[in-house]
């Protein structure tokens, strides 16, 4: 590698980077990358400098490759180590990651797993839709536990908002329908703030920074209070956390005032975050892109209807950012040792028995923000296949290995029957995937405790052989495997 490097340096006379062949460009990046990788640093620093080449970051997208809370929280906290800049590219506050360091336990609902790590930078993503009261009160937390976000933490003022209406919206469209139609939305106004951004009706992050702010604010409470009196909601009474609502009405005045003091707090971290990010890339900083939701639940190519408002795959890392395509160098894929949904919708290996239960309670699987009971069933590998190709992932993030430690036996689906014939490839259609029947082998358990476990080498040969076996199914390689809750029980290999 460092030959073809020097080869690089040779073609080129000092300045010339931008006229080079795009082929040696890349070998020169990778050669570049992995010397400050080994930390010979000032070595390829030094060629840089003379041969008038930029330094190169090293971006990495992390995604959830089944239907959400799959871990990505620890995973982001891992990767954050070796990352300069962590960005949330899109999703709400629906979705929380749960992060254990040093004995402490906190929920991020849309600030980045980075701020816990100090002298990282955060950005929420312009894919985000923000709310900016939930926002306020993260950060107010945060300061409370002894985490400063002024200065470390920014908000692209292309970003969206959830205003309170959007809330109101979400809950009463939710409550109308019939219930084999429900969506099971957190009701938290995702959805309708992510309608209005494609309406051209939305309210960014910059707009809290213009005079007219307020009147605008008017205007959306007007607009929602019409709708919701056309909506035939019956003895459907609305109750929106954060404001009064009277007779299935919102009280502008009131929300104005919320508003205003909101964008007071806020103001000071909205920035324009492409000539940040850019300057960012020029500097050679390293980007870790973190998303919410996961792979499943992705508006183009989740289990629709049944699915999230944004793209939380890695093509939304790039929208939600700014970043260009050509500038990521890697896509990491965050899957759990077996499968969960939070809900309506299909879900194939899903489980009704002890098994199910007891994968319930060994993984605690509520959700971070909702606190809703999560569906569990065994590992799907048609999932894991497809995330691999929709996505493009390079590793993979395992994580939970150690709730499986008391089962005898351990199921991994490896195709689905459908209609009486095998396919291995998901299906577009969500009434179709609903037919699905798993195909399934089975692998025994190792009932063993693996929670302590720091070292690839001291896994039960039974647990390391079905994690080759997932690997296997899903294809990639295994970058990550995450055995305990801990940030310390985390075998890092990328």
């Amino acid at each position: 590698m460092r030959a073809l490097a020097q080869d690089v340096f040779r073609y080129c006379a000092p300045g010339t980077f931008a006229k080079t062949p795009r082929r040696l460009k890349q070998w020169y990046n990778i050669w570049l990358k992995i010397s400050r990788r080994e930390q010979h640093g000032h070595d390829c620093g030094r060629h840089a400098a003379e041969h008038g080449f930029p330094d190169t970051s090293m971006n990495t997208i992390l995604i959830g490759a089944q239907w959400g809370d799959e871990g990505k929280g620890k995973i982001v906290d891992v990767l954050t180590a070796g990352a300069d800049v962590i960005v949330r590219y899109q999703g709400g506050s629906n979705a929380g990651h749960t992060v254990i360091a040093e004995g402490k336990r906190r929920v991020l609902r849309l600030v980045p797993s980075g701020i816990l790590h100090e002298g990282k930078v955060c950005l929420i993503g312009n894919g985000v839709v923000m709310n900016p009261c939930d926002l306020a009160d993260e950060i107010e937390a945060l300061r409370a536990t002894g985490v400063e976000c002024s200065g470390r933490l920014f908000i692209a003022s292309r970003s969206h908002m959830v205003m309170l209406w959007h809330r109101a919206l979400d809950m009463a469209d939710e409550a109308m329908r019939s219930q084999g139609s429900k969506i099971g939305t957190t009701g938290r106004g995702i959805g309708p703030a992510y309608a209005s951004k494609v309406s051209r009706t939305g309210l960014r992050c910059g707009d809290m920074l213009a005079p007219d702010f307020p009147d605008r604010v008017r205007e959306g409470v007007a607009e929602t209070n019409r709708i919701l009196r056309s909506m035939p909601l019956g003895d459907f009474r609305l109750s929106v956390p954060g404001c009064t609502v009277r007779d299935n009405q919102l009280d502008a005045d009131e929300l104005v005032g919320i508003y205003e003091t909101v964008s007071r707090k806020l103001s000071p971290f909205v920035i324009d975050s492409i000539p940040f990010l850019r300057k960012a890339q020029e500097d050679g900083r390293d980007i870790l892109l973190e998303g919410a939701q996961g792979t499943m639940l992705d508006i183009d190519f989740g289990t629709y209807p049944f699915v999230t408002s944004s793209n939380p795959t890695a093509g939304g890392a790039c929208v939600g950012s700014g970043i260009p395509p050509r500038a990521i160098d890697r896509v990491v894929g965050c899957i759990k040792a077996y499968t969960t949904r939070v809900g309506e919708g299909p879900f194939p290996t899903e489980l009704f028995d002890d098994d199910g239960r007891r994968l319930a309670e060994r993984g605690h699987e509520f959700g971070a923000v909702t606190g809703r009971p999560r569906r569990c069933g065994w590992f799907d590998g048609v999932v894991a296949r497809y995330a691999r190709q929709i996505n493009g992932i390079d590793y993979w993030a395992l994580t939970k290995l150690d709730v499986l430690d008391d089962f005898d036996e351990i199921k991994i689906c490896t195709a689905y029957e459908l209609d009486g014939r095998t396919i291995e490839d998901m299906p577009a259609s969500a009434a179709e995937l609903a037919r699905c029947r798993p195909i399934y082998e089975t692998m025994p358990g190792w009932k063993e405790k693996t929670s302590d476990i720091t070292d690839m080498a001291q896994l039960p040969p039974k647990a390391r052989a079905y994690v080759e076996r997932l690997v296997e199914v899903a294809g990639a390689k295994l970058g990550i495997l995450s055995i305990g809750p801990a940030r310390e029980s985390t075998i890092v290999m990328i």
